[in-house]
């Protein structure tokens, strides 16, 4: 197991924490929160993920607040490509769709927590979920999600989009708690 590997279990939590705040809408409060989760960013003792991180914190810097929004609502809340609701990437069987939300719901409720104020299939959702669980439900919670941050990770990619630094960061951490637990 390389040494990346074997600081993953004590670290995953940061890593996925950082990953879905920066994933999530930069509102007022986001901005405010911003600077503190910098901080906890450089504390991620994972080489690779502390350094995409960081990437991406430093494109927040550079961008205005106003740009950063404009590019976060146009790639995230109007493009169904794009968007963070995992099963609204392939919206073509809508039975299919209704499944993979439920399937979503029963990671949290398994998990001991619920969803409120977002759909179970909301990413960064989903990734609080598995930093807030011991590494090997979290192992779970990512497994269910890799394909889908594939296909999204790929149409990221496509777009030119830089969020696909915390896409990197979440399968990143999906494959070291994979190896972890082999």
């Amino acid at each position: 197991m390389s040494e990346e590997n074997a600081k993953q279990p004590a670290d995953y939590t940061k890593a996925l924490a950082s990953t879905a705040f920066l994933l999530s809408y930069p509102d007022a409060d986001w901005w405010e929160e911003f600077p503190e989760w910098r901080t906890v960013v450089r504390e991620v003792e994972m080489p690779q993920a502390r350094d995409l991180l960081t990437q991406f914190c430093d494109y927040v810097d550079e961008t205005s607040p106003e740009e950063f929004e404009a590019q976060y609502v146009r790639s995230f809340d109007f493009s169904q490509n794009t968007n963070l609701y995992l099963t609204n990437h392939d919206r073509t069987d809508f039975g299919k769709q209704s499944q993979e939300m439920h399937a979503y719901k029963e990671l949290f409720l398994e998990n001991g927590f619920d969803v409120n104020k977002d759909l179970p299939d909301y990413l960064p959702a989903l990734l609080e979920l598995a930093a807030a669980i011991p590494a090997d439900h979290a192992k779970s919670v990512l497994e269910k999600a890799s394909d889908k941050l594939k296909l999204l990770r790929s149409r990221l990619v496509e777009a030119k989009l830089p969020q696909t630094l915390l896409i990197d960061v979440a399968l990143m951490t999906t494959e070291g708690l994979e190896a972890e637990h082999v």
